[in-house]
């Protein structure tokens, strides 16, 4: 539910020249790629936002540019936390936060690994979670959730080797037109169902 932005989210709306929106109860701010470095200096050396808690991705591939980018900041001295994006693709990179704040050296090499997300001056864009010579970016919404290969130790090599991903279960083609209890079963006996069904009889 939106509501109105508070004095210091106008405040911040007016000095940054962003847009904004209240989600979830808290100030959203929306950047550029061109804009973002000074957006996150302002808001630190002005607002008081010293700290960066948490650099992630979104992924819409439905939109041209289909990442978005969320920082999401707090002020121990305001009592009060903020979020920022922006937008951009597989192509145009962001540039680093790691100027401003160092602890995004990590969130950035995270995003570049799981989304494929490009940060212009990183000083070391690196894989992060994934193993060496990995394919793709896991957490893309058009990355399979097997993945494209497997890993295991091979007692014959004697080495761990990749192979492509094979299923221990083949899936199952379930027809729900008609439901167990309608299906025709035979009939199990279980030992000592026939003491119940003498005793049966005899009450009879």
């Amino acid at each position: 539910m939106e509501t109105a932005l508070t004095p210091l989210g106008a405040e911040m709306v007016g000095e940054l020249g962003v847009e904004a929106q209240i989600a979830f109860g808290e100030l959203t701010l929306i950047a550029t790629r061109a804009n973002i470095l000074s957006v996150l200096t302002a808001l630190k050396d002005r607002f008081g936002f010293h700290q960066l808690l948490d650099l992630c991705g979104v992924d819409f591939p439905d939109r041209a540019e289909r990442f978005e980018v969320v920082y999401h900041l707090l002020s121990m001295t305001r009592n009060a936390r903020v979020r920022v994006k922006l937008t951009t693709d597989e192509v145009q990179p962001v540039p680093s936060a790691v100027g401003v704040f160092p602890c995004a050296d990590w969130f950035e090499r995270e995003a570049f690994d799981m989304y494929g997300m490009l940060f212009e001056g990183h000083p070391d864009l690196r894989r992060l979670l994934t193993d060496y010579g990995f394919q793709g970016h896991p957490l893309r919404k058009d990355f399979p959730m097997t993945g494209y290969v497997e890993v295991r130790y091979d007692e014959e090599q004697k080495r761990v080797i990749y192979e492509p991903v094979k299923l221990t279960q083949e899936f199952r083609n379930f027809d729900f037109l008609s439901p167990w209890e309608g299906a025709e079963y035979a009939t199990t006996v279980l030992p000592g169902d026939e003491k119940a069904q003498g005793l049966a009889g005899s009450k009879a």
